[in-house]
């Protein structure tokens, strides 16, 4: 009998959150209405924040936190290569100057010595990403942006539900920024969501998501703005999801462990780097394989796991070759050499909160004979 499909990922939809959408389908009013005053104020006090401002992605709450910081023409962003697009792309939208750096090979995220000696007159702001909910280095990189008088905007779409000693992923810098597409911890089904402490912050980013209206009148707009909205009905289903988060980090964290286990053995294998395990908000199982192992090796061991019903994907193709990137920036092969030596190796495997210790099996299985062909 055929074994069937392991998916990279899949989102965790209890009884519970297809019941609390329901009552909005209903109902009379499907966009600006409570739920997303709700799911608002749940994800802030989560991230230890004042303020929560709903928008359809995190790509959207990205760019209004740019603008909403007056960054623009000119000015220059230090960040990193090894991430989603989306944070390079926020930048471009307002004709910034995205500045990268290389990564800290042991957490993947920017190495913060780069990260200062990056900064020159020009530089209006830092970008750090916690990647695959890392939450390395993040007080650093805060005492940096104080120390040189820098904006600081935490990409922290991957960490939701994460901590750095006590201090909750979300709480660092002027703003950040949380994400909730299908793979992420929780989902809204697409989605994103500001948090930050700034009075005037929190009002630009509700004014712009919203055509730039004013708040105190109906159709009067007060600036450019874009319809960035997040609908009641995501809402609905995010207000829902984080009354489970704890419940589906648990889980997710069960699932990493089971795979720190399968996988010990395999010597050719890193696993994932994770600042404080225990507390981690796990988006996504990254492995590296050893530096022995060419691109080419990785891509023949994804052939094979795909070949075997089983999900995978590189993470990431650095931002600085993506081709339009490279002829916006001039950034070459060879410019950021930990980031590439780290992307041409890593695989992410299927993980989600529902994986079960047989599919974990399997994959282990799947990965050692496709790393005995390499």
């Amino acid at each position: 009998m055929k074994e069937q499909p392991i998916s990279l990922s899949s989102p965790d939809i209890a009884e519970a959150d297809v019941q609390a959408v329901l009552p909005v389908l209903r109902g009379g009013r499907l966009s600006i209405g409570p739920h997303i005053e709700s799911f608002e104020a749940a994800v802030a006090r989560r991230a230890g924040r004042k303020h929560g401002i709903g928008v359809n992605s995190g790509t959207s709450g990205l760019h209004l936190c740019v603008r909403a910081l007056g960054i623009g023409d000119g000015d220059e962003v230090v960040t990193t290569p090894f991430s989603f697009i989306a944070t390079t792309n926020c930048l471009l939208f307002e004709r910034a100057k995205p500045v990268f750096v290389d990564i800290d090979p042991e957490n993947y995220n920017v190495d913060p010595t780069a990260l200062e000696a990056a900064i020159t007159p020009r530089t209006k702001a830092i970008l750090p990403v916690e990647v695959f909910g890392n939450t390395a280095h993040f007080d650093t990189y805060e005492r940096i942006a104080a120390r040189r008088g820098l904006a600081m905007i935490e990409d922290c779409c991957e960490a939701l539900g994460g901590f750095l000693g006590a201090r909750p992923a979300g709480s660092f810098g002027n703003c950040g920024v949380f994400a909730f597409y299908p793979n992420k911890q929780i989902t809204t089904g697409e989605g994103g969501l500001i948090v930050t402490d700034d009075d005037r912050l929190a009002d630009l980013c509700r004014s712009m998501r919203n055509q730039g209206r004013d708040t105190s009148a109906w159709l009067s707009h007060a600036r450019l703005g874009y319809n960035y909205r997040l609908s009641e009905i995501n809402a609905a289903l995010g207000e829902a999801q984080m009354r489970r988060l704890d419940e589906i980090l648990a889980k997710r964290r069960a699932v990493a462990e089971m795979y720190h286990q399968a996988l010990a053995d395999l010597e050719e294998v890193g696993l994932p780097p994770m600042a404080q395990p225990k507390q981690a908000s796990w988006f996504v199982y990254v492995i590296r394989l050893a530096d022995r192992f060419s691109r080419s090796d990785r891509d023949a061991a994804m052939e094979h796991l795909r070949k075997a019903g089983i999900g995978c994907n590189p993470y990431f193709v650095p931002i600085h070759l993506q081709p339009y990137v490279m002829e916006l920036l001039g950034t070459r092969e060879g410019d950021f050499p930990v980031t590439e030596r780290v992307a041409a190796r890593t695989i992410a495997l299927p993980f989600f909160a529902n994986l079960t210790e047989r599919d974990v099996g399997r994959v282990r299985q799947e990965l050692g004979k496709a790393i005995a062909k390499c």
